[in-house]
Protein backbone atom coordinates (compact mmCIF):
# COMPACT_ATOMS: atom_id res chain seq x y z
CA UNK A 1 0.00 0.00 0.00
CA UNK A 2 1.25 3.49 -0.80
CA UNK A 3 2.74 5.72 1.87
CA UNK A 4 -0.10 8.22 1.45
CA UNK A 5 -2.79 5.59 1.97
CA UNK A 6 -1.00 4.27 5.07
CA UNK A 7 -0.81 7.81 6.42
CA UNK A 8 -4.54 8.32 5.77
CA UNK A 9 -5.31 5.01 7.49
CA UNK A 10 -3.25 5.97 10.54
CA UNK A 11 -5.04 9.33 10.67
CA UNK A 12 -8.34 7.47 10.77
CA UNK A 13 -7.04 5.12 13.46
CA UNK A 14 -6.14 8.13 15.60
CA UNK A 15 -9.78 9.22 15.65
CA UNK A 16 -10.90 5.70 16.66
CA UNK A 17 -8.62 5.42 19.71
CA UNK A 18 -9.17 6.11 23.38
CA UNK A 19 -5.38 6.09 23.61
CA UNK A 20 -2.79 7.82 21.45
CA UNK A 21 -0.99 7.09 18.21
CA UNK A 22 2.62 8.32 17.94
CA UNK A 23 4.65 8.74 14.77
CA UNK A 24 8.40 9.20 14.20
CA UNK A 25 9.31 12.78 15.00
CA UNK A 26 6.66 13.22 17.70
CA UNK A 27 8.12 14.65 20.94
CA UNK A 28 7.44 11.43 22.90
CA UNK A 29 8.56 9.10 20.12
CA UNK A 30 11.74 7.82 21.73
CA UNK A 31 10.01 7.18 25.05
CA UNK A 32 7.04 5.28 23.70
CA UNK A 33 9.05 3.03 21.38
CA UNK A 34 11.64 2.11 24.03
CA UNK A 35 11.47 -1.45 25.49
CA UNK A 36 12.66 -2.63 28.90
CA UNK A 37 15.84 -3.87 27.20
CA UNK A 38 17.31 -0.45 26.51
CA UNK A 39 19.94 -1.80 24.13
CA UNK A 40 17.18 -2.82 21.67
CA UNK A 41 16.43 -0.12 19.09
CA UNK A 42 12.79 -0.54 18.08
CA UNK A 43 11.77 1.45 14.99
CA UNK A 44 8.12 0.67 14.24
CA UNK A 45 5.93 2.45 11.71
CA UNK A 46 3.93 3.90 14.61
CA UNK A 47 3.21 3.29 18.28
CA UNK A 48 -0.26 2.94 19.77
CA UNK A 49 -0.61 3.35 23.52
CA UNK A 50 -3.84 1.50 24.28
CA UNK A 51 -6.26 2.57 26.98
CA UNK A 52 -8.96 -0.01 26.28
CA UNK A 53 -9.75 -3.31 24.63
CA UNK A 54 -11.47 -1.23 21.96
CA UNK A 55 -8.07 0.28 21.11
CA UNK A 56 -6.57 -3.17 20.66
CA UNK A 57 -9.38 -4.24 18.33
CA UNK A 58 -9.11 -1.02 16.32
CA UNK A 59 -5.34 -1.33 15.98
CA UNK A 60 -5.47 -4.89 14.69
CA UNK A 61 -8.22 -4.10 12.21
CA UNK A 62 -6.39 -1.01 10.93
CA UNK A 63 -3.12 -2.90 10.57
CA UNK A 64 -4.81 -5.66 8.57
CA UNK A 65 -6.38 -3.12 6.22
CA UNK A 66 -3.13 -1.20 5.74
CA UNK A 67 -0.88 -4.21 5.18
CA UNK A 68 0.92 -3.64 8.48
CA UNK A 69 1.53 -5.92 11.43
CA UNK A 70 0.97 -5.51 15.17
CA UNK A 71 3.50 -6.25 17.91
CA UNK A 72 1.91 -6.12 21.37
CA UNK A 73 4.22 -5.11 24.20
CA UNK A 74 3.57 -4.43 27.86
CA UNK A 75 7.07 -3.95 29.28
CA UNK A 76 9.45 -4.93 26.48
CA UNK A 77 11.30 -7.71 28.28
CA UNK A 78 12.83 -10.12 25.73
CA UNK A 79 12.32 -7.59 22.93
CA UNK A 80 15.50 -8.34 20.98
CA UNK A 81 14.12 -11.17 18.79
CA UNK A 82 11.42 -8.84 17.41
CA UNK A 83 13.95 -6.97 15.30
CA UNK A 84 13.53 -3.33 14.28
CA UNK A 85 9.71 -3.58 13.76
CA UNK A 86 9.67 -2.13 10.26
CA UNK A 87 6.15 -2.27 8.79
CA UNK A 88 4.70 -2.84 12.25
CA UNK A 89 2.49 -0.99 14.71
CA UNK A 90 3.96 -1.31 18.20
CA UNK A 91 0.95 -1.74 20.48
CA UNK A 92 1.86 -0.68 24.01
CA UNK A 93 -0.53 -2.19 26.58
CA UNK A 94 1.37 -0.91 29.61
CA UNK A 95 -1.49 1.37 30.76
CA UNK A 96 -3.91 -1.58 31.08
CA UNK A 97 -2.92 -2.82 34.55
CA UNK A 98 -6.19 -3.63 36.31
CA UNK A 99 -6.18 -6.68 38.59
CA UNK A 100 -9.22 -8.37 40.13
CA UNK A 101 -8.94 -11.12 42.74
CA UNK A 102 -11.78 -13.57 43.28
CA UNK A 103 -10.68 -14.78 46.69
CA UNK A 104 -13.39 -17.42 47.01
CA UNK A 105 -12.61 -19.00 43.65
CA UNK A 106 -8.86 -18.32 44.06
CA UNK A 107 -8.71 -16.77 40.60
CA UNK A 108 -6.92 -13.62 39.42
CA UNK A 109 -8.06 -11.69 36.37
CA UNK A 110 -5.49 -9.27 34.97
CA UNK A 111 -5.45 -6.84 32.07
CA UNK A 112 -2.97 -6.96 29.20
CA UNK A 113 -0.36 -4.65 30.74
CA UNK A 114 -0.38 -5.93 34.32
CA UNK A 115 3.00 -6.55 35.92
CA UNK A 116 3.68 -9.10 38.62
CA UNK A 117 4.03 -6.36 41.23
CA UNK A 118 0.37 -5.50 40.54
CA UNK A 119 -0.76 -9.07 41.17
CA UNK A 120 1.28 -10.36 44.08
CA UNK A 121 0.27 -7.62 46.50
CA UNK A 122 -3.39 -7.79 45.52
CA UNK A 123 -3.44 -11.57 45.95
CA UNK A 124 -1.57 -11.44 49.27
CA UNK A 125 -4.37 -9.34 50.81
CA UNK A 126 -6.48 -12.49 50.52
CA UNK A 127 -3.78 -14.90 51.71
CA UNK A 128 -3.05 -16.05 48.17
CA UNK A 129 -0.01 -16.30 45.91
CA UNK A 130 0.52 -16.40 42.14
CA UNK A 131 3.16 -18.26 40.16
CA UNK A 132 4.98 -14.98 39.61
CA UNK A 133 8.23 -14.32 37.81
CA UNK A 134 11.48 -13.57 39.60
CA UNK A 135 11.27 -9.85 38.76
CA UNK A 136 8.34 -7.68 39.94
CA UNK A 137 8.25 -5.56 36.78
CA UNK A 138 7.86 -8.43 34.30
CA UNK A 139 4.59 -8.39 32.36
CA UNK A 140 2.20 -11.12 33.46
CA UNK A 141 0.85 -11.88 29.98
CA UNK A 142 4.13 -12.26 28.12
CA UNK A 143 5.68 -14.28 30.96
CA UNK A 144 2.71 -16.64 31.06
CA UNK A 145 2.41 -17.10 27.29
CA UNK A 146 6.06 -18.17 27.39
CA UNK A 147 5.41 -20.81 30.06
CA UNK A 148 6.22 -18.98 33.28
CA UNK A 149 8.97 -20.32 35.57
CA UNK A 150 8.42 -19.23 39.17
CA UNK A 151 9.94 -19.82 42.60
CA UNK A 152 7.01 -22.17 43.25
CA UNK A 153 7.44 -24.06 39.99
CA UNK A 154 8.87 -27.34 41.29
CA UNK A 155 5.77 -27.84 43.44
CA UNK A 156 3.08 -26.17 41.30
CA UNK A 157 4.36 -26.33 37.71
CA UNK A 158 4.59 -23.72 34.98
CA UNK A 159 2.38 -20.65 35.30
CA UNK A 160 0.76 -21.45 31.93
CA UNK A 161 -0.74 -24.58 33.47
CA UNK A 162 -2.65 -22.47 35.99
CA UNK A 163 -4.40 -20.38 33.34
CA UNK A 164 -8.16 -20.96 33.30
CA UNK A 165 -9.30 -18.52 30.58
CA UNK A 166 -7.87 -15.98 28.13
CA UNK A 167 -9.49 -13.06 26.33
CA UNK A 168 -7.70 -12.40 23.07
CA UNK A 169 -8.15 -10.39 19.89
CA UNK A 170 -7.15 -12.58 16.95
CA UNK A 171 -5.81 -11.46 13.58
CA UNK A 172 -9.31 -10.90 12.18
CA UNK A 173 -9.96 -8.25 14.84
CA UNK A 174 -12.39 -10.48 16.74
CA UNK A 175 -12.39 -10.51 20.55
CA UNK A 176 -12.67 -14.08 21.83
CA UNK A 177 -12.86 -15.63 25.29
CA UNK A 178 -11.10 -18.98 25.11
CA UNK A 179 -10.85 -21.79 27.63
CA UNK A 180 -10.92 -25.59 27.66
CA UNK A 181 -14.42 -25.60 26.19
CA UNK A 182 -14.25 -22.62 23.80
CA UNK A 183 -11.70 -22.56 20.97
CA UNK A 184 -9.69 -25.22 22.84
CA UNK A 185 -6.93 -25.35 20.20
CA UNK A 186 -6.30 -21.62 20.56
CA UNK A 187 -6.40 -21.98 24.34
CA UNK A 188 -3.82 -24.78 24.04
CA UNK A 189 -1.53 -22.73 21.78
CA UNK A 190 -1.55 -19.61 23.95
CA UNK A 191 -0.44 -21.54 27.03
CA UNK A 192 3.28 -21.75 26.38
CA UNK A 193 3.27 -21.22 22.61
CA UNK A 194 4.00 -17.49 22.82
CA UNK A 195 2.21 -14.47 21.41
CA UNK A 196 1.83 -15.29 17.72
CA UNK A 197 -1.89 -16.06 17.82
CA UNK A 198 -3.47 -12.81 18.94
CA UNK A 199 -3.25 -9.92 21.37
CA UNK A 200 -4.27 -10.99 24.86
CA UNK A 201 -6.50 -8.45 26.57
CA UNK A 202 -7.15 -10.36 29.81
CA UNK A 203 -5.77 -13.43 31.53
CA UNK A 204 -7.38 -15.50 34.28
CA UNK A 205 -5.38 -17.94 36.39
CA UNK A 206 -5.42 -19.89 39.62
CA UNK A 207 -3.96 -18.62 42.88
CA UNK A 208 -2.63 -20.66 45.78
CA UNK A 209 -3.06 -20.38 49.59
CA UNK A 210 0.52 -19.38 50.43
CA UNK A 211 1.32 -16.35 52.58
CA UNK A 212 4.90 -16.82 53.81
CA UNK A 213 7.91 -18.75 52.63
CA UNK A 214 11.38 -19.56 53.93
CA UNK A 215 13.77 -18.14 51.36
CA UNK A 216 17.13 -16.47 50.98
CA UNK A 217 20.60 -16.48 49.50
CA UNK A 218 23.91 -17.99 50.62
CA UNK A 219 26.74 -15.78 49.33
CA UNK A 220 30.29 -17.14 49.01
CA UNK A 221 33.50 -15.54 47.67
CA UNK A 222 33.73 -15.91 43.91
CA UNK A 223 36.98 -17.85 44.09
CA UNK A 224 35.05 -20.70 45.74
CA UNK A 225 32.67 -21.06 42.79
CA UNK A 226 33.71 -24.55 41.72
CA UNK A 227 33.63 -25.90 45.29
CA UNK A 228 30.26 -24.36 46.12
CA UNK A 229 28.49 -25.25 42.90
CA UNK A 230 29.75 -28.84 42.99
CA UNK A 231 28.40 -29.11 46.54
CA UNK A 232 25.07 -27.56 45.45
CA UNK A 233 24.85 -29.98 42.53
CA UNK A 234 25.49 -32.94 44.83
CA UNK A 235 22.87 -31.61 47.25
CA UNK A 236 20.04 -31.41 44.69
CA UNK A 237 19.02 -35.12 44.71
CA UNK A 238 18.04 -34.72 48.39
CA UNK A 239 15.75 -31.77 47.65
CA UNK A 240 11.94 -32.30 47.65
CA UNK A 241 9.61 -30.66 45.17
CA UNK A 242 8.83 -27.96 47.73
CA UNK A 243 12.28 -26.44 47.20
CA UNK A 244 13.33 -24.45 44.14
CA UNK A 245 16.94 -23.30 44.00
CA UNK A 246 19.43 -21.53 41.76
CA UNK A 247 23.20 -21.82 41.57
CA UNK A 248 24.61 -18.53 40.36
CA UNK A 249 27.77 -16.57 39.66
CA UNK A 250 27.31 -12.82 40.13
CA UNK A 251 29.46 -9.78 39.39
CA UNK A 252 27.76 -6.61 40.59
CA UNK A 253 28.76 -3.27 39.07
CA UNK A 254 29.84 -0.52 41.49
CA UNK A 255 26.53 1.34 41.61
CA UNK A 256 25.41 3.56 44.49
CA UNK A 257 21.84 2.23 44.22
CA UNK A 258 23.05 -1.21 45.31
CA UNK A 259 23.54 -2.08 49.00
CA UNK A 260 27.18 -2.07 50.15
CA UNK A 261 27.41 -5.87 50.32
CA UNK A 262 26.53 -6.05 46.60
CA UNK A 263 27.93 -2.90 44.97
CA UNK A 264 31.14 -3.77 43.16
CA UNK A 265 31.26 -7.25 44.69
CA UNK A 266 31.45 -10.70 43.07
CA UNK A 267 30.02 -13.91 44.49
CA UNK A 268 28.99 -17.44 43.88
CA UNK A 269 25.52 -17.78 45.37
CA UNK A 270 22.84 -20.34 46.10
CA UNK A 271 19.32 -18.91 46.11
CA UNK A 272 16.38 -20.99 47.32
CA UNK A 273 12.72 -20.79 48.20
CA UNK A 274 11.49 -23.51 50.55
CA UNK A 275 7.81 -24.34 51.07
CA UNK A 276 8.75 -26.23 54.21
CA UNK A 277 8.66 -25.65 57.98
CA UNK A 278 11.74 -23.70 59.05
CA UNK A 279 13.23 -26.57 61.06
CA UNK A 280 12.94 -28.97 58.12
CA UNK A 281 14.35 -26.40 55.71
CA UNK A 282 17.28 -25.65 58.02
CA UNK A 283 18.08 -29.35 58.26
CA UNK A 284 17.99 -29.57 54.47
CA UNK A 285 20.22 -26.50 54.05
CA UNK A 286 22.77 -27.65 56.63
CA UNK A 287 25.25 -29.17 54.13
CA UNK A 288 25.38 -25.90 52.19
CA UNK A 289 25.70 -23.80 55.34
CA UNK A 290 28.53 -26.07 56.46
CA UNK A 291 30.56 -24.57 53.61
CA UNK A 292 30.68 -21.30 55.56
CA UNK A 293 28.89 -18.63 53.50
CA UNK A 294 30.09 -15.06 53.81
CA UNK A 295 26.46 -13.98 54.08
CA UNK A 296 23.27 -15.94 54.81
CA UNK A 297 19.99 -14.08 54.20
CA UNK A 298 17.52 -16.95 54.78
CA UNK A 299 14.40 -15.91 56.68
CA UNK A 300 10.65 -16.35 56.67
CA UNK A 301 9.42 -13.67 54.28
CA UNK A 302 6.04 -12.65 52.85
CA UNK A 303 5.52 -14.45 49.56
CA UNK A 304 5.35 -11.01 47.92
CA UNK A 305 9.05 -10.54 48.72
CA UNK A 306 10.04 -13.42 46.46
CA UNK A 307 10.27 -10.77 43.75
CA UNK A 308 13.39 -9.43 45.47
CA UNK A 309 15.16 -12.76 45.95
CA UNK A 310 16.79 -12.96 42.52
CA UNK A 311 18.09 -9.38 42.71
CA UNK A 312 17.02 -8.49 39.18
CA UNK A 313 17.58 -4.88 38.03
CA UNK A 314 15.04 -2.41 39.34
CA UNK A 315 13.81 -0.93 36.07
CA UNK A 316 14.88 -0.90 32.41
CA UNK A 317 18.56 -1.48 31.64
CA UNK A 318 20.77 -1.96 28.57
CA UNK A 319 21.59 -5.65 28.59
CA UNK A 320 21.93 -8.84 26.57
CA UNK A 321 21.32 -12.42 27.61
CA UNK A 322 20.33 -15.84 26.39
CA UNK A 323 19.73 -19.29 27.79
CA UNK A 324 19.53 -23.01 27.13
CA UNK A 325 18.14 -26.15 28.75
CA UNK A 326 20.51 -28.75 30.16
CA UNK A 327 20.39 -32.40 31.12
CA UNK A 328 21.82 -33.23 34.51
CA UNK A 329 25.46 -32.20 34.75
CA UNK A 330 28.44 -34.39 35.37
CA UNK A 331 31.15 -33.02 37.70
CA UNK A 332 32.96 -31.96 34.53
CA UNK A 333 29.83 -30.06 33.50
CA UNK A 334 29.87 -28.07 36.72
CA UNK A 335 33.52 -27.21 36.13
CA UNK A 336 32.77 -26.13 32.55
CA UNK A 337 29.93 -23.93 33.81
CA UNK A 338 32.19 -22.21 36.32
CA UNK A 339 34.99 -21.71 33.84
CA UNK A 340 32.62 -20.18 31.30
CA UNK A 341 31.78 -17.31 33.68
CA UNK A 342 33.52 -14.55 31.74
CA UNK A 343 34.04 -11.28 33.57
CA UNK A 344 31.76 -9.53 31.04
CA UNK A 345 28.78 -11.40 32.48
CA UNK A 346 26.83 -9.90 35.33
CA UNK A 347 25.00 -13.15 35.97
CA UNK A 348 25.42 -16.78 35.01
CA UNK A 349 22.84 -19.08 36.57
CA UNK A 350 21.49 -22.59 36.68
CA UNK A 351 17.85 -22.93 37.76
CA UNK A 352 16.97 -26.35 39.12
CA UNK A 353 13.94 -27.81 37.33
CA UNK A 354 12.18 -31.16 37.80
CA UNK A 355 9.36 -31.83 40.20
CA UNK A 356 6.05 -30.48 38.87
CA UNK A 357 7.98 -28.90 35.97
CA UNK A 358 8.89 -32.32 34.58
CA UNK A 359 7.05 -34.01 31.68
CA UNK A 360 4.04 -36.05 32.68
CA UNK A 361 3.17 -34.04 35.77
CA UNK A 362 0.71 -31.57 34.19
CA UNK A 363 -2.80 -32.57 33.12
CA UNK A 364 -4.73 -30.61 30.51
CA UNK A 365 -1.77 -28.37 29.86
CA UNK A 366 -1.02 -26.22 26.87
CA UNK A 367 1.56 -26.21 24.11
CA UNK A 368 4.36 -26.07 26.69
CA UNK A 369 3.25 -27.70 29.94
CA UNK A 370 6.66 -28.85 31.17
CA UNK A 371 10.40 -28.50 30.69
CA UNK A 372 12.19 -31.72 29.79
CA UNK A 373 15.48 -30.77 31.42
CA UNK A 374 17.25 -30.70 34.77
CA UNK A 375 18.47 -27.10 34.57
CA UNK A 376 17.60 -23.87 32.81
CA UNK A 377 20.78 -21.88 32.15
CA UNK A 378 20.75 -18.14 31.64
CA UNK A 379 23.70 -15.81 31.03
CA UNK A 380 23.46 -12.01 30.90
CA UNK A 381 25.46 -8.83 31.14
CA UNK A 382 25.07 -5.05 30.98
CA UNK A 383 25.64 -3.44 27.57
CA UNK A 384 25.75 0.35 28.03
CA UNK A 385 27.95 0.86 24.95
CA UNK A 386 29.05 -0.90 21.78
CA UNK A 387 32.23 -2.37 23.28
CA UNK A 388 30.46 -3.90 26.27
CA UNK A 389 27.68 -5.14 24.00
CA UNK A 390 30.16 -7.01 21.83
CA UNK A 391 31.92 -8.45 24.89
CA UNK A 392 28.70 -9.67 26.48
CA UNK A 393 27.35 -11.22 23.27
CA UNK A 394 30.65 -13.03 22.79
CA UNK A 395 30.65 -14.23 26.40
CA UNK A 396 27.06 -15.53 26.19
CA UNK A 397 27.84 -17.40 22.99
CA UNK A 398 30.95 -18.89 24.60
CA UNK A 399 28.90 -20.18 27.55
CA UNK A 400 26.42 -21.85 25.22
CA UNK A 401 29.18 -23.41 23.15
CA UNK A 402 30.99 -24.70 26.21
CA UNK A 403 27.82 -26.23 27.67
CA UNK A 404 26.72 -27.95 24.45
CA UNK A 405 27.66 -31.44 25.70
CA UNK A 406 24.93 -31.15 28.32
CA UNK A 407 22.34 -29.35 26.17
CA UNK A 408 18.91 -30.91 25.64
CA UNK A 409 18.66 -29.05 22.34
CA UNK A 410 15.57 -27.29 23.67
CA UNK A 411 14.89 -23.83 25.06
CA UNK A 412 12.71 -22.17 27.64
CA UNK A 413 10.95 -19.42 25.71
CA UNK A 414 11.37 -16.66 28.30
CA UNK A 415 15.12 -17.31 28.56
CA UNK A 416 15.56 -17.28 24.77
CA UNK A 417 16.57 -13.80 23.66
CA UNK A 418 17.91 -14.71 20.24
CA UNK A 419 15.92 -15.90 17.25
CA UNK A 420 15.70 -19.69 16.99
CA UNK A 421 13.73 -21.90 14.56
CA UNK A 422 10.29 -22.78 15.84
CA UNK A 423 10.90 -26.51 15.68
CA UNK A 424 13.94 -26.06 17.94
CA UNK A 425 11.91 -24.06 20.45
CA UNK A 426 8.87 -26.31 20.62
CA UNK A 427 9.79 -29.63 19.02
CA UNK A 428 8.64 -30.61 15.55
CA UNK A 429 5.24 -32.07 16.48
CA UNK A 430 4.20 -29.23 18.77
CA UNK A 431 5.42 -26.62 16.29
CA UNK A 432 3.39 -28.09 13.44
CA UNK A 433 0.28 -28.04 15.62
CA UNK A 434 1.03 -24.42 16.56
CA UNK A 435 1.32 -23.57 12.86
CA UNK A 436 -2.15 -24.99 12.28
CA UNK A 437 -3.54 -22.78 15.05
CA UNK A 438 -1.77 -19.74 13.59
CA UNK A 439 -3.21 -20.49 10.14
CA UNK A 440 -6.70 -20.83 11.59
CA UNK A 441 -6.77 -17.68 13.73
CA UNK A 442 -4.27 -15.33 12.05
CA UNK A 443 -3.75 -16.49 8.46
CA UNK A 444 -2.64 -13.01 7.41
CA UNK A 445 0.15 -13.04 9.99
CA UNK A 446 -0.99 -9.71 11.42
CA UNK A 447 0.20 -10.41 14.97
CA UNK A 448 3.96 -10.34 15.40
CA UNK A 449 5.66 -12.15 18.31
CA UNK A 450 9.25 -12.19 19.51
CA UNK A 451 9.38 -15.96 18.87
CA UNK A 452 7.09 -16.27 15.85
CA UNK A 453 5.04 -19.21 14.72
CA UNK A 454 4.60 -19.15 10.94
CA UNK A 455 1.15 -19.63 9.44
Amino acid sequence: MSTDLVAQGLDQLTTDLDGTLFLPGDPEWDNVRRPWHLAVDQRPTAVVTALSTRDIVATIRAAAELGLRVAPQATGHNAAPLGDLAGTLLLRTSALRSVHIDAEARIARVDAGAQWMDVTGAAAKHGLAALAGSAPDVGVVGYTLGGGLSWLGRSLGLAANSVTAIEVVTGDGRLRRVDAAHDPELFWALRGGGGSFGVVTALEFRLYPITDIYAGVLFFPLERAEEVLRAWHSWLPSVPDEVTSVGRILRFPPLPVLPPHLSGQSYVAVEAACQLPVAQADELLAPLRALGPALDTFAVIPVTDLGLLHMDPDGPVPCHGDGMLLHDLSPAGVVSFVRSAHEALLSLELRHLGGALAPGRATGGGAVDSLDATFALFAAGFTPDAASGAAVRSAVTAVQYRMLPWSTGGSYLNFTERRRPGADLFGTGTYERLRQVKAAFDPGDVVRANHPVEA
